[in-house]
């Protein structure tokens, strides 16, 4: 969806196909690593035991890292173009009736980010047992309902999708995963060449969940993995579990099998290694940031 949005803007910007396919990737997934109802958040919160909000604040700066360093390598130098009738009364109001629908329209995502924030802030202990996300959630729906006003067969279509059971069935296998793992005793072998100072920790909360999320394709997948190897280890806190949250979303936002970054390719008719000249760097700087974050934060 995004795609087309990027290519009319970046078309009037005289940007290259590889440059609007970097933009489109990169600057999507800026607020994933912030964004409290995210998939992969909320699991590498539960496998780790760390509350969401805490791992959430130590992303911040790696999230204005990204868009710093996507800015810069975009944009920098690119020349603005100015609005068409700017100063047109009637295209004022066309742009307030448009910004009004968009509110209402997106209004029950932002019920849920703002009631996950707030339950975070006031209710101790909520985000621990992991029921702040599960009410947000259940009043953005709420929300959407009073809105939309759907008919009961529109409510009843979700709960026949396979989707939902799926997400279900892949969060209880990362708990299994981690389960399993640990009683395998992997984890014990890793703690004794820590101990014997034959790995580094830095290296296990970096290197580890970045491969998996590369080899995978998948952040959820590298985090589970990562984390059910690491579990005896290492004892998770903000500070490790961010880490090893951005290392293995990096890991899988520079896969070539990464479908966003196929299909975004494909839209824009582009090689893959002429993207990559714009998405290794910013990949680099990013990496170096979450490291930044770790060491002085």
């Amino acid at each position: 969806m995004s795609a087309p949005l990027v290519d009319c803007e970046a078309d009037r910007l005289g940007l290259k196909p590889e440059k609007k396919a970097y933009v489109n990737v990169w600057f999507r997934h800026t607020i994933f690593p912030v964004y409290p109802i995210s998939q992969v958040l909320v699991i590498t919160a539960a496998l780790t035991g760390v509350a969401l909000p805490f791992i959430i604040i130590r992303q911040i700066p790696v999230v204005i890292a990204m868009l710093l360093v996507g800015y810069l390598i975009a944009f920098w130098r690119v020349s603005a173009v100015k609005q068409q009738n700017e100063c047109n009364p009637e295209n004022r109001s066309n742009r307030n009736s448009e910004l009004k629908r968009f509110l209402i329209s997106f209004s029950p995502i932002l019920a849920t980010i703002f009631a996950v924030a707030i339950l975070d802030a006031t209710v101790l202990g909520l985000a621990s047992l992991g029921y702040d996300v599960f009410l947000a959630t259940f009043l953005g729906v709420l929300v959407l309902i009073i809105i939309a006003k759907p008919k009961a067969h529109v409510l009843s279509k979700p709960l026949k999708s396979w989707d939902i059971y799926a997400i279900s069935l892949a969060a209880y296998g990362a708990f299994l995963l981690r389960n399993v793992t640990i009683a395998t005793g992997i984890s014990e072998t890793l703690q004794t060449l820590v101990v014997n100072g034959g790995i580094d920790v830095i290296l296990l909360l970096t290197l580890v969940p970045a491969l998996l999320g590369f080899v995978t394709g998948s952040p959820s997948g590298g985090i589970a993995i990562a984390v059910s190897i690491l579990a005896g280890t290492l004892t998770f806190s903000a500070k490790t579990a961010a880490l090893l949250f951005m290392s293995a979303y990096l890991g899988y936002l520079i896969v070539p099998s990464h479908l966003c970054l196929a299909f975004t390719i494909d839209y824009f008719k582009c090689s893959l290694g002429r993207v990559y000249r714009y998405m290794v760097p910013s990949f680099l700087v990013t990496f170096f940031a979450a490291l930044l974050v770790y060491f002085l934060l």
